[in-house]
């Protein structure tokens, strides 16, 4: 609603990218949404109208052909996209991860290669960590890539690659031995690879394959898969910023760029719910008056605006943080913890504001009541999100004894 999730502080660039993103969203995305959503089908159309938008270069350097816009800025596009649908902003959050790990982390013949085609959305990126036994334990990784000659043999299974098949390059982190000896902490003997491949799926390039969508819940219409490595080579100049060992520190400077974006999805889609919710509460009659007008239904729609607020305002300061340089972990795990969170709450306050009317397939907060659970878990759990806060608040207020 326009009264609610404000920011203030932004430039007129920034309001103008904003009314761009809002009107596209209100006009390409939302119509279409939910009839996509039901048949799990890739929006190549909507994704071609973000492409022509320039939005997979938002944060790319103008240098390399973006548009050099903040953290800020993309986190308030994402809310706005996911507010529409939440697997179309899934498609970019994967893009600009690998597109900021390049920008932060990758050399200048790196940077050189890839950016501006990922600026005109010709490459599109996917990032890899997670495998089938691991869950949250990164260091458990078994993937492992060995040196041979100028080039790394890559071998090992990964999950839960969104943009899987759709991706044309890929950061893949695997544990790689050469140069640390044995008793290195694990974090310091994995490394970060710039796999190059073609879309789509089975064997997309010699050694690697992509078996297949999976089937999920939610979350449809993005591709969700697998990825096996068998023999796969890889040349050394495609290890993300030329030395090996530093990939868990890599991956982790865009976990907390993805961790914004996962706040920011939570904050679009529990918007979108609020104004199913409170345009539902006004239509809908019972006892001879609409139910907006019963006190249970206004103290709903109370909490649900408050929450979406709360939400908004922590993912805008952990952007913020971000975009000023400065150490944001804690704010990122806050802001992506909260805003899940409310995000469930508020989708299913706006389910039961439907009553038996939410369960049809006809009404939009079905879909987004089945879609929200994959905030809970995408980049890092709430559990995972409650050790860093806890942590970083122990280093914050260390007992001076």
């Amino acid at each position: 609603m326009a009264r609610l999730a404000q920011t203030a502080g932004l430039t007129d660039i920034q309001q103008e990218i904003l009314s761009t993103v809002r009107d596209f969203v209100d006009k390409e995305i939302i119509p279409v949404a939910t009839e996509l959503e039901h048949r799990d089908e890739y929006p190549q159309a909507i994704v071609d109208g973000l492409k022509e938008l320039g939005l997979f270069g938002l944060m790319i350097p103008e240098e390399y052909g973006g548009l050099g816009e903040s953290l800020l800025t993309y986190a308030l596009c994402v809310e706005e996209i996911a507010r529409g649908w939440m697997s179309v902003s899934g498609i970019i959050n994967t893009h600009f991860i690998v597109a900021y790990m390049l920008k932060q982390h990758g050399t200048q013949e790196q940077k050189d290669h890839f950016l501006p085609r990922m600026a005109a959305g010709d490459i599109r990126g996917a990032f890899s960590m997670s495998e089938p036994a691991l869950g949250s334990d990164v260091s458990a990784i078994t993937s492992k890539a060995v040196k041979d000659g100028e080039e790394y043999v890559l071998n090992g299974q990964k999950m839960w690659l969104t943009n899987g098949g759709t991706s044309s390059l890929v950061a893949v982190l695997v544990r790689s031995d050469e140069g640390h000896p044995e008793g290195t902490a694990p974090h310091k003997s994995m490394t970060t690879f710039l796999v190059e491949k073609e879309p789509g799926f089975g064997e997309v390039r010699p050694g690697l394959t992509i078996p297949g969508k999976i089937d999920k819940m939610g979350y449809k219409g993005v591709d969700t898969t697998e990825l096996i490595m068998d023999g796969l080579r890889i040349p050394a100049n495609r290890v993300l910023g030329g030395v090996t060992g530093r990939g868990f520190y890599q991956m982790m400077d865009g976990v907390e760029v993805g961790r914004v974006n996962v706040a920011a999805r939570g904050c679009g889609v529990a918007q979108r719910a609020f104004e199913l919710g409170v345009q539902y509460a006004q239509q809908r009659h019972t006892f001879g008056k609409p139910i907006a007008q019963h006190q249970a239904i206004q103290f709903k729609l109370a909490e649900m605006a408050t929450k979406v607020e709360a939400a908004h305002a922590m993912m805008v300061n952990a952007a913020r943080k971000k975009d000023s340089g400065e150490r944001n972990d804690l704010e990122a795990g806050m802001a992506k913890y909260l805003a899940s969170e409310y995000c469930k709450e508020v989708v299913e306050d706006a389910f039961r504001i439907h009553g038996g009317y939410g369960f049809s397939k006809e009404y939009e907060i079905e879909r987004l009541y089945r879609e929200a659970p994959m905030l809970l878990i995408g980049e890092g759990t709430a559990e995972i999100q409650k050790m860093i806060i806890g942590r970083r608040l122990l280093e914050e207020y260390r007992f001076q004894g």
